[in-house]
């Protein structure tokens, strides 16, 4: 009777340990079927999934300003070493950045545009407005930079410095969050500080590395720029 007792004892206790094991092992089936709807979905995503993600890439995108501009002042007329040009140095190397980053393109004009045409004079009229301050008003109205999340803004460098112009447009341009790239034509000063100018104008946003050209090799080595803008856009991940 005792041994009879002991092996039912022992059947039930096997029994339940059995229930208890399936029971930990084994999920309800609703929770099955959504854990393998939610594998698949994330294995092979519907049109509908992939629709939803690409409008929120392009959200992203348009809010984010991906749009690029190419800003710069440039001068025809007698420059250094080149002799009297029709196409200024800046407006050369300009147009070859926007042609290989499919950037807009925008020339900054003076309203009175009292430059003269030979360099001395171009010089010194340059010298004085750096001396008095000056801020010349451009024509027209600037682009809409909400439009645009990377800007490179070029110039001439005048007196190791940029022309005062493009202060009188950094003073009224408001690029909070945007990335600067400056680049220069120069007769030997490089880049001359433009990227600390920059900085120093617009403190939130990012300045990224300049490009420095000669004004000799953008009139008489296109060629020879073209490469360099290549490989410097290739730099900047453009």
């Amino acid at each position: 009777m005792k041994k009879t007792i002991s092996v039912l004892l022992a059947a039930v206790l096997l029994f339940s340990l059995a229930a208890c094991g399936s029971a930990a092992q084994t999920q309800p089936a609703s929770q099955q079927t959504q854990e393998s709807v939610a594998e698949t979905a994330a294995l092979y995503p519907t049109e509908e999934a992939s629709a939803q993600e690409a409008a929120v890439t392009d959200e992203v995108s348009e809010e984010s300003g991906r749009e690029i501009l190419v800003l710069f002042f440039s001068r025809t007329g007698e420059q250094y070493n080149v002799g009297v040009i029709e196409k200024g140095n800046t407006a050369i190397v300009a147009e070859m950045i926007a042609e290989a980053t499919g950037a807009d393109l925008y020339e900054v004009l003076p309203v009175d545009d009292h430059y003269p045409t030979t360099y001395k004079e171009l010089t010194d009229v340059g010298l004085q407005e750096q001396r008095d301050g000056a801020r010349p008003a451009y024509a027209g109205e600037l682009p809409d930079f909400e439009n645009y999340g990377t800007i490179f803004i070029g110039a001439p460098v005048w007196w190791g410095d940029w022309p005062m112009i493009m202060y009188t447009v950094f003073e009224s341009t408001p690029l909070s969050g945007k990335t600067l790239i400056p680049f220069s034509t120069h007769a030997g000063s490089g880049l001359s500080g433009f990227d600390r100018s920059l900085a120093a104008a617009f403190p939130e946003c990012t300045i990224a590395k300049g490009l420095a050209i000669a004004g000799t090799d953008a009139q008489n080595n296109p060629d020879k720029v073209r490469v360099t803008v290549t490989s410097w856009l290739s730099e900047l991940g453009l």
